[in-house]
């Protein structure tokens, strides 16, 4: 059974997502692990501003968070449990459809061996 806000969830993730920055974004942080601001800045082609304003729309939709702080350093890092609950959202979705497109065959077979 979906949880009543794994919908929600989902929608969060697939806005966060539609950004090529904030993909590139997470794509840095899966590759090479947690990294704060000023260090996810240097190995891409944005500013330090940019980076943090992405940055902040990832973290409300759940998918990153931001570490420990070790002194002044606060590294960002990924989390998995929104992507899952989108792909749970996804699978659900695509279920209900296979059943639809099972019984409109089923339909379009009867139709066709009644003419």
């Amino acid at each position: 059974m979906r949880r009543p806000d794994s919908e929600g969830q989902a929608v969060a993730v697939f806005a966060a997502l539609t950004d090529p920055t904030r993909r590139a974004l997470l794509d840095e942080l899966a590759r090479a692990g947690p990294a704060t601001v000023t260090e996810l800045a240097r190995r891409l082609p944005i500013s330090r501003q940019a980076v943090a304003k992405h940055l902040v729309q990832l973290a409300e939709a759940g998918l990153i968070s931001s570490g420990e702080p070790v002194g002044r350093r606060h590294p960002y890092r990924l989390e998995p449990a929104p992507i899952r609950a989108a792909q749970v959202w996804l699978a659900t979705l695509a279920h209900q459809w296979d059943d639809r497109l099972t019984a409109l065959e089923h339909v379009l077979d009867t139709t066709d061996t009644k003419e």
